[in-house]
């Protein structure tokens, strides 16, 4: 009785406070069996660790919305402003933007907190053997430096709760970036040395998911040399290796046990089911933009602005990079419903739809369409680009960053003539920079690439959206997100980010 009492008292208060800070601080809910009686057995531990992986379900922008974050970029732009896109892409972003950017800190705190209970309780369970429980909590950490690299990377200097707080407790200022970073790579190693050191096939990390995520944050540093080692060992650990076929990366037949996968959100339907084919596809809600299609080089390796080319105004869409027509719905394509007849989307704004993640055999797309296609956060195409950027920045050119940019070219439904040993320092950054936009492009990793490059401030202004309005991203303001008011209100030890006082 005292302690139910104790626990509505505790979701009264909280709820007071606000919705973002009851997610957060209500560690023991009403409809959650309690810490008390929960921690007995490994099945519990099993039950609760399948909790903090899912918390990159039920959080959208760490699943399937994560494209969204395309449309911050010159490589496409949202039609419905889901999530205020559009409005932050146009320079809107501000204490009161809301949208992704509050939708990001909850959903990150929510899954630190998850995953801090899990730590703090596994201890209970004494029947486990020493080798078991490390390998569990290194799943935690690593899902725990998941979760705040998403912070860092979007907010800069963040509140850090290395334990569920009380209460009274909670309301702390920010930590400096560097702090946080320290914190995540502590996370980073243990999970390294403790994870198994085995393929990623059941949706449970493993060292390569661990080691790419910390090569990914060492290059978002600018420490080349470390980020450089780590992807090396995971290129000759042979673990992982690129998939045969590029597109089938992204449709569920396509995923299972994908040696290319290396971390992901995975769904199951009908009951753990996304709307991405809903969203994306029937609402037509991420289109292209041209300047994304302008990247894509043609057949014979060179760009269509090239002179020397074999680039056809008359006919743009032939002859180019397969990759186009793997990831962008082109004017003109029509898909066939099961009966024949045309499916029709909804239209877009700039006549190019998002093809990538989306599965053809699905049509015709209703409210009905339980979409399981994984969302894929680290894959072994990606291994190969930091190692090609990074040792590029330490060394200069050399045959192995170029081995590693071919062997993405030439796979085997891709098959784009291989680069040489021909450029300079400079030259073959562009080159890579090219490769990466076009490899990943429509997976969410444009916008952090470009902040991450310092050029965000000048490639945005270049572009104007399907409307004629100008893509606003201001320097310094607009490489970190601001905290939003309703943060700001509950804690008050919070000071506001410089750009947003």
């Amino acid at each position: 009785m005292n302690k139910t009492l104790k626990n509505i008292t505790l979701a009264i208060i909280v709820s007071l406070l606000g919705t973002s800070c009851s997610d957060f601080l209500d560690k023991d809910p009403l409809d959650q069996l309690s810490n008390e009686t929960f921690w007995q057995t490994e099945d519990d531990v099993q039950m609760a660790l399948t909790g903090c992986y899912k918390r990159l379900r039920d959080e959208i922008y760490f699943g399937y919305k994560r494209v969204d974050f395309d449309c911050l970029t010159d490589n496409a732009q949202q039609r419905h402003n889901h999530g205020a896109a559009t409005d932050i892409s146009r320079g809107i972003i501000e204490r009161t933007t809301g949208g992704m950017i509050s939708s990001i800190w909850g959903s990150a705190y929510r899954g630190i907190t998850t995953c801090n209970n899990f730590i703090e309780n596994i201890e209970r369970v004494t029947s486990l053997d020493e080798s078991k429980k490390n390998k569990y909590l290194a799943e935690a950490r690593f899902l725990r430096a998941f979760f705040y690299f998403e912070l860092v990377q979007n907010f800069g200097d963040v509140p850090l709760y290395k334990t569920v707080p009380s209460i009274e407790k909670a309301s702390i200022e920010q930590s400096p970036k560097e702090e946080v970073l320290s914190f995540i790579y502590e996370d980073l190693d243990f999970a390294i040395a403790n994870l198994p050191d085995e393929p990623y096939t059941d949706g449970h990390v493993v060292k390569g998911s661990a080691q790419g995520y910390k090569a990914r944050i060492l290059i978002f540093e600018n420490k080349f040399e470390e980020s450089a080692k780590l992807c090396n060992d995971i290129i000759s650990s042979g673990k992982f290796s690129l998939s045969n076929s590029y597109s089938d990366i992204f449709i569920t037949t396509g995923q299972n046990n994908n040696p290319e996968i290396m971390f992901s959100t995975r769904y199951l339907a009908p009951d753990d089911y996304s709307e991405m084919d809903i969203q994306v596809s029937w609402w037509s809600s991420n289109n292209p933009r041209q300047e994304l299609v302008d990247e894509y080089e043609s057949i014979d390796g060179k760009s269509i602005n090239n002179p020397n080319g074999i680039f056809n105004k008359e006919k743009p869409y032939e002859n180019r990079d397969p990759r186009l027509g793997m990831s962008i719905m082109l004017p003109n394509e029509v898909w066939l419903n099961p009966d024949g007849t045309a499916y029709i989307p909804e239209a877009t704004t700039t006549g190019f739809r998002q093809k990538k993640y989306i599965d053809k055999k699905l049509v015709p797309i209703d409210y009905g369409t339980r979409s399981d296609q994984d969302f894929i956060h680290l894959r072994y195409a990606d291994i190969l680009l930091m190692y090609a950027e990074a040792q590029n920045e330490v060394s200069g050119p050399n045959q192995s960053i170029l081995d590693a940019l071919n062997s993405i070219r030439n796979r085997p439904d891709v098959k784009m003539p291989i680069l040489k040993l021909e450029y300079s320092k400079e030259e073959l950054r562009e080159k890579i920079r090219h490769e990466r936009r076009v490899e990943l492009a429509l997976e969410g990793h444009r916008y952090f690439d470009l902040k991450r490059w310092k050029i965000a401030h000048l490639i945005m202004p270049k572009v104007k959206d399907a409307g004629g309005v100008q893509i606003i991203f201001s320097n310094p303001k607009h490489y970190l997100w601001p905290y939003q008011q309703s943060e700001l209100d509950i804690n008050h030890n919070l000071v506001p980010n410089p750009s947003y006082q």
